[in-house]
């Protein structure tokens, strides 16, 4: 029987155990060039006994940012400044990917450039607010991307991509989950166009397969994870009805040979074994298990078959050595909702070490 504890290959990569430090959004990239700081190099050094770390969402661009104090990997400094968390990682024999997250519609006008806008598929306003350096405000329409602009966003993950490797990440991870802008494309209420890029089935999973391909294109496709989420609800995204655009999603992905598949599980939970089914390479699941935080709980879903390896958010924020935990059965320290609530936009330092 295969438990969390046996190791793996993973884009040739072999990696000591099944445990995956899921994404979490921490804006803690203070400073104008929205660059990584030491700080990030100690949080996730900490962390490094997970079998593939997973950083915060990371904006391909500067269009793709949509929360204050997030990082980028679109710059020379950036470049230099990740090299120092991925240095620390390695140095700690850990393994690290990069999550490339471009926010879509999902901002504010106040977190870029003067004169631009967030972008979506089409000109849907999202319901909510974001947060901002002057506190909430209410999202706003996005520009509709023209079919130039799609190619030059498609081309500016490829970038991000070739950035982070000369950044010394091991590969990266295209989030098309969460209502970002892969999501955007993907979902009817935030895809009203009409053109080969929308419409049906084919249409809206044109983008996340073009991204996809250009991205492994540029850095081999054993480099490159993808992350999804059916049906969720997050960034005011309605996917009633999710199994056919994703099982023919998966489908036309299948034959690249990527290096994993990320799920973040939702309310539609008969889909995952089918998308599990389909999917030929590594199968990673962050199951759903709302209102509570994924606990020990979720390692049997690899003995059982479920998946090939297990994604932890919260519960790796209050215990930084949560490998060793989970192989001993505990103790775990509780994370405190607000340390990791709403990406930490408050900038929390209080890291637990790890004799916590």
């Amino acid at each position: 029987m295969t438990t969390a504890f046996d190791p793996i290959d993973l884009g040739g990569k072999r990696l000591a155990n099944r445990l995956v430090m899921a994404p979490m959004t921490r804006s803690r990239a203070h400073g104008p060039g929205a660059e990584p700081t030491e700080l990030m190099a100690t949080y996730y050094a900490q962390r490094a006994g997970a079998a593939l770390i997973v950083t915060e969402g990371i904006q391909p661009s500067l269009l793709g940012q949509g929360y204050p104090d997030t990082p980028g990997l679109h710059t020379a400094g950036q470049v230099r400044a990740w090299r120092t968390v991925t240095d620390a990682v390695h140095r700690a024999g850990g393994a690290i990917y990069a999550q490339l997250m471009h926010t879509g519609r999902i901002g504010h006008p106040s977190l870029l450039p003067d004169g631009l806008v967030p972008v979506g598929p089409s000109a849907v306003t999202a319901k909510g607010q974001v947060f901002t350096h002057e506190g909430p405000k209410e999202f706003v329409a996005p520009k509709e991307l023209t079919e130039a602009e799609i190619r030059q966003t498609i081309a500016d993950f490829a970038d991000a991509a070739r950035n982070a490797v000369a950044a010394g990440f091991d590969g990266v991870e295209l989030h098309g989950a969460n209502g970002y802008l892969i999501h955007q494309f993907l979902a009817p209420n935030t895809n009203h166009r009409t053109d080969a890029w929308g419409g049906g089935t084919e249409g809206r999973i044109r983008f996340a397969v073009e991204v996809t391909e250009a991205v492994t294109e540029a850095i081999g496709s054993d480099r490159v994870g993808l992350r999804i989420s059916p049906g969720n609800q997050y960034n005011d995204i309605s996917e009633d009805h999710p199994d056919e655009v994703y099982l023919a999603l998966l489908e036309r992905l299948a034959g690249l040979d990527l290096a994993y598949l990320h799920l973040m599980e939702g309310p539609h939970r008969d889909l995952t074994p089918r998308l599990r089914k389909v999917w030929p390479g590594t199968f990673v699941l962050n199951p759903f298990t709302y209102p509570d935080v994924t606990g020990p709980d979720a390692l049997g879903l690899i003995e059982d078959g479920s998946a090939d390896m297990i994604a932890y958010g919260s519960l790796f924020l209050a215990n930084p050595d949560l490998p060793r935990r989970l192989a001993s059965g505990g103790p775990f320290n509780t994370a405190d909702k607000a340390t990791f609530y709403g990406g930490d936009h408050r900038g929390y330092t209080d890291y637990p070490t790890l004799s916590a």
